[in-house]
């Protein structure tokens, strides 16, 4: 059960907890959540490359709808708000990662610098006992992201301020060819409304990540 007040954490604090959930015979399933630019990314980057074959990472990207399917659907200049995923298929393959059951399980992989996700990009074999998701949305409410939260064992929350969110964000936007006109135009219209929302579910973490 989440508790009614997060606790606050360094990352290294929870680095050291993935160490001693990766040394368990048991498959667990940690989330990392937050607003677009905290860092989700990266975070999951270093937790699975310092406990090498014993943690892979699963980025709930991979299951952004098509640029073609968000055009049919009237949503393609809402990339990234909630209902642009096929959250069903996430807490499919959620399920059957926890199972653990088959010999391997093959993951979607969102390619940034082209806008799209690779099928069976990434596989995730049952003998691995750390799985770190992360994405916006493990704690949000509603249109089917309510079944995300109990297939996992604890989601924690990257905790940044407002204005390095915004730094970040046009950075990498810029960094994938965008000019600064068309990165602001994104990044005000678009992420810090959807990172406005996914901070409406800070509460609801069993952990909140600072520093």
């Amino acid at each position: 059960m989440t508790p009614a007040t997060p606790q606050i954490r360094t990352a290294a604090h929870l680095l050291a907890r993935c160490r001693e959930l990766a040394g368990s015979s048991t498959r667990r399933i940690i989330g990392i959540t937050g607003a677009p630019g905290s860092g989700k990314s990266s975070f999951v980057r270093a937790l699975t490359q310092e406990l090498g074959g014993r943690a892979v990472g699963l980025p709930m990207d991979g299951f952004h709808l098509s640029n073609e399917v968000l055009l049919t659907l009237g949503r393609r200049e809402r990339k990234g708000a909630p209902d642009t995923f096929d959250v069903a298929g996430y807490t499919a393959l959620l399920r059957r990662v926890r199972a653990a059951s088959d010999p391997v399980v093959y993951a979607p992989q969102f390619d940034r610098s082209r806008e799209i996700a690779i099928a069976s990009a990434l596989p995730i074999t049952s003998a691995v006992p750390l799985v770190v998701t992360e994405g916006n949305y493990l704690l949000h409410q509603g249109q089917g992201w309510e079944g995300v939260r109990p297939l996992l064992d604890a989601v924690w929350y990257l905790d940044v301020p407002d204005g390095e969110l915004r730094r970040r964000l046009l950075s990498r936007r810029m960094a994938h060819g965008e000019t600064a006109q068309e990165a602001s135009e994104w990044v005000e219209n678009v992420d810090l409304p959807n990172g406005r929302l996914v901070a409406l579910t800070k509460g609801r973490a069993d952990v909140i990540v600072r520093g």
